[in-house]
């Protein structure tokens, strides 16, 4: 049985427990499924490892409860960063997204990358990129918390984290939900719990989703046949075990997720989309326009473009109150996910590069905690495992011919006529009479004269045309192993009734591996040979090398490496073609806080934090620079940052009126990055970088009929030494902003409600170097246009619903981006190694209906 066969086989789970509870319609909600008063604001949160009033933590903290995310249609994370201030978080796909709290992205998908941002799921960090996009359904609340947080959340809290509260199985009673929402683009979602009580110390609770959509971005070689692009095909399902006797309490709970999706639209707006066999165009160059993209016949066993993904694991959580002042909690997990993505990363119809990536991990993670709390002191010691092993597989398929078309800027084919922007048809850019003449005159253009090089002859060009392969292979994968070890401390001391002092410290000790190897696939290549051998001076050996280039065969074996290496063009191969090296690394540290908190009155407090964060330091490599040279290990130093952080948090008006705001202060040392060196991307230290700002939230609710709330976010973050020195942190807005309102009121029998909201950010960068020409000179292609950015812009949402009295159904017409309006969420991406950046569309407007049922009224 699959796993939406399965989802929508347990619809029926809901309607059994609805029956089941028709005679507690009326019944308060149990406080296991929502933790927080009515206001909404004073929502109870563990973001310090113990459950307080988000108004007593001092650090900046925006926690949003599950009932506010349904109400608003909030159902993943992209849309959930526009009401966090200081929060943002970019969905390219669920298997590549990108988390950035004030400004600081973690994103990488290498196997030996370290976050800077950590994820969790009830306290099991799900940080790894290709792992950490999940759907979030069925939750008591979301919390996240800015400015560095390893001494609370451990390795990868750089900069901030994100904890995701499921709800839990209660043995209270019993309870059912489903919704069901239908949209454009043949939407859909169908959403289920069901809580059933076994005794009345033991429950289960299962939660699914099952959710598609078809692509918003037109694939205009497959018309027609569901295959546009940025689609969404989502299931995931969730079992929970609670028994709770006592003073002991246990959670079980397993996830699974799928994800299958049409591609990635990377799209090129430089080139027009055009029939790859006729040349004729068929699109235009808009950014948010359709897109003519295919893959490599026969690439990855002839894969679609799109991603299949398997995300899964296994959590267990025991909490034991030992007495009125000790307790104990311990926490053991299991996690793994496999992805495989296929992308046409060129932007253009022609086969210039069709990429994909294998990304696999398993995780093993295990704390023990002794928390103690009386009148004047709360604190907690305790120790954390953490086992990681994964890795990252590159492939990559090269059209050798329309590469050396693009490095001749000749992808018109020089058709008489023909624009610039209009590649020419697959037949005449392969036809060996064409690409013998770009031979010659890409040698030319490096300071080769034709006439005095014999190597360069018209027909040795043409015996390099003849050998140009139509699908060159290549691959590199890098392995990653990491056992780490937490051992931390923390304590808040109530030195009167309204001042309290905080301090906590964390000692991480990593022991890890990093991996790589690489190799061309089938046969070395001719294209990257040749542009090897320009850059070598004149004389003997590069003519030489030109001239095996063009012998018959020169692509197979029967030129051995010692006489022709065995070259690739987006990467040069490891001894042997592919002969895997490891090196290792032990790293430690320490990462500390303080605070200080100052209760004005019962309603207001103000409160000052300073911390250190540490990002662990990073064992990088890459592939070598020539064929069957040593790969380039490099040991990165630590990324840390020294924070300084004042706020005020306030709940007035009778605590119907929620508002804090803060002000902070960044400063880093080996703030890390990617710099493109000739085709590949490399991890660098870029030195010194600052940010400061502020944040601010409120939210009002003078009556059961009206909400207000609203945010804003102010983040200046720059580089500031080295080659960068001013330039803006990539995906961080200046200034973003959001705001709405809730107005509910009885009708008769029911009860209306119309929620509209708006949320904004100024423009962004998506790359470090802002995409400036004199930072991209190394390129094998350099960029000479600065485009790669996206304006400030808005987005509209908006929600009308009527619902019964109790609210036991809902019928609710939603709309989201309501003023259709156009903007990207991402630029640059693998074609920039091609000098081919690429743009990807951001959502149009979605409009649809919802169906709520209930067991119980809320």
């Amino acid at each position: 049985m699959t796993i939406r066969s399965t989802i929508l086989a347990l619809t029926c789970l809901p309607a059994l427990a609805i029956a089941s509870a028709a005679h507690a319609q009326n019944a308060p909600e149990a406080t296991a499924m929502v933790q927080e008063a009515p206001a909404e604001g004073d929502i109870v949160v563990t973001a310090q490892l113990r459950s307080q009033n988000a108004t007593e933590v001092p650090m900046a903290l925006t926690a949003y409860s599950g009932r506010f995310l349904d109400d608003l249609g909030i159902t993943d994370f992209e849309k959930l960063s526009r009401y966090v201030p200081g929060f943002v978080v970019q969905n390219q796909s669920p298997n590549n997204p990108g988390f950035v709290i004030r400004g600081i992205t973690s994103d990488s998908g290498s196997a030996f990358n370290e976050p800077r941002v950590s994820v969790f799921q009830d306290g099991v960090s799900i940080s790894k990129s290709r792992g950490s996009y999940v759907e979030l359904f069925d939750l008591e609340r979301v919390e996240v918390a800015k400015g560095p947080q390893s001494t609370l959340y451990g390795r990868g809290a750089l900069i901030g984290a994100v904890n995701i509260v499921q709800a839990k199985a209660d043995p209270s009673e019993r309870y059912g939900y489903f919704r069901a929402n239908y949209g454009n683009f043949h939407a859909y979602q169908v959403d289920l719990t069901a809580n059933a009580p076994i005794t009345d110390t033991l429950a289960i609770r299962i939660a699914g989703r099952s959710k598609k959509r078809d692509g918003y971005v037109d694939n205009l070689l497959a018309k027609g046949n569901d295959q546009d692009f940025n689609s969404v095909d989502t299931q995931a399902i969730r079992g929970l075990l609670r028994w709770a006797p006592g003073k002991l309490t246990i959670d079980l709970i397993g996830n699974y997720q799928e994800d299958h999706a049409n591609g990635t639209p990377f799209k090129s707006i430089a080139y027009n989309p055009t029939d790859p066999v006729t040349g004729a165009v068929i699109g235009d160059r808009g950014r948010n326009s359709g897109a003519a993209l295919a893959p490599q016949p026969g690439f990855e066993n002839s894969a679609p473009l799109g991603l299949n993904r398997r995300v899964w694991g296994a959590t267990g959580i025991a909490n034991y109150k030992i007495d009125d002042h000790w307790s104990l909690n311990a926490l053991g997990s299991y996690r793994r996910f496999d992805s495989l993505e296929v992308f046409d990363a060129d932007g253009i119809s022609l086969p210039a590069l069709t990429a994909a990536e294998d990304a696999r991990g398993n995780q093993t993670m295990g704390t023990l905690r002794l928390s103690y709390t009386s009148d004047r002191l709360t604190a907690f010691f305790g120790g954390t495992y953490f086992h990681e092993d994964g890795l990252q597989r590159t492939p990559a398929s090269f059209d050798e011919r329309v590469a050396l078309a693009r490095v001749a800027s000749a992808l018109n084919g020089f058709i008489p006529g023909r624009p610039a922007t209009d590649p020419a048809p697959l037949s005449w850019i392969g036809n060996p009479a064409f690409t013998s003449q770009l031979i010659q005159g890409v040698a030319a253009a490096r300071g080769i004269s034709l006439g005095s090089t014999p190597a360069l002859a018209a027909a040795t060009a043409l015996g390099i045309a003849r050998n140009l392969k139509a699908n060159h292979l290549e691959s590199s994968t890098n392995y990653a192993r990491t056992n780490a070890v937490d051992l931390f401390a923390d304590a808040t001391f109530h030195l009167t009734d309204r001042l309290e002092l905080g301090a906590g410290i964390r000692y991480s000790h990593d022991d890890k591996s990093t991996g790589i190897t690489a190799a061309v696939l089938n046969g070395r290549s001719i294209l990257g040979g040749f542009i090897g051998a320009l850059s070598l001076p004149a004389g003997a050996q590069r003519d030489a090398l030109i001239g095996a280039l063009a012998l018959p065969g020169a692509v197979l074996n029967t030129l051995p490496a010692s006489a022709v290496p065995f070259f690739g063009i987006g990467l040069q191969p490891t001894a042997g073609n592919g002969t895997r090296f490891d090196q290792g690394l032990k790293d430690s540290g320490f990462t500390w806080r303080a605070t200080a908190r100052y209760e004005a009155s019962a309603d207001a407090s103000v409160y000052a934090t300073y911390a250190r964060g540490r990002r662990p330091q990073v064992l990088s490599v890459s592939t070598p620079g020539a064929p069957y040279g040593a790969p380039s290990f490099k040991v990165l130093p630590s990324e840390t940052v020294d924070s300084y952080e004042v706020g005020v948090k306030t709940a007035l008006l009778d605590r119907k009126l929620f508002a804090d705001g803060s002000v902070f202060l960044y400063n880093y040392s080996n703030f890390q990055t990617l710099e493109q060196i000739g085709t590949q991307f490399v991890t660098t230290n870029a030195g010194k970088a600052r940010s400061y700002g502020f944040e601010g939230q409120f939210r009002y609710v003078p009556s059961d009929s009206l909400m207000l709330f609203a945010t804003y976010a102010y983040n200046h973050g720059r580089f500031t030494e080295g080659v960068r020195d001013g330039n803006h942190f990539r995906l961080s807005p200046d200034n973003a902003a959001s705001a709405g309102f809730t107005l509910k009121q009885p009708v008769g029998p029911v009860k209306i409600d119309f929620t509209p909201s708006v949320t904004w950010q100024s423009s962004i960068f998506f790359d470090d170097d802002n995409d400036l020409p004199a930072l991209q000179q190394g390129n094998l292609i350099p960029d000479t246009v600065q485009d790669e950015f996206q304006k400030g812009y808005a987005l509209v949402d908006a929600r009308f619903g009527v619902e019964s009295a109790n609210g036991i159904w809902r019928l609710e017409a939603f709309v989201t981006n309501l003023f259709d309006r156009k903007y990207i969420k991402d630029a640059g991406n693998t074609g920039d190694a091609l000098g081919l950046p690429t743009f990807i569309g951001g959502e149009p407007r979605f409009y649809g209906l919802s169906l709520t049922v209930r067991s119980r009224a809320r």
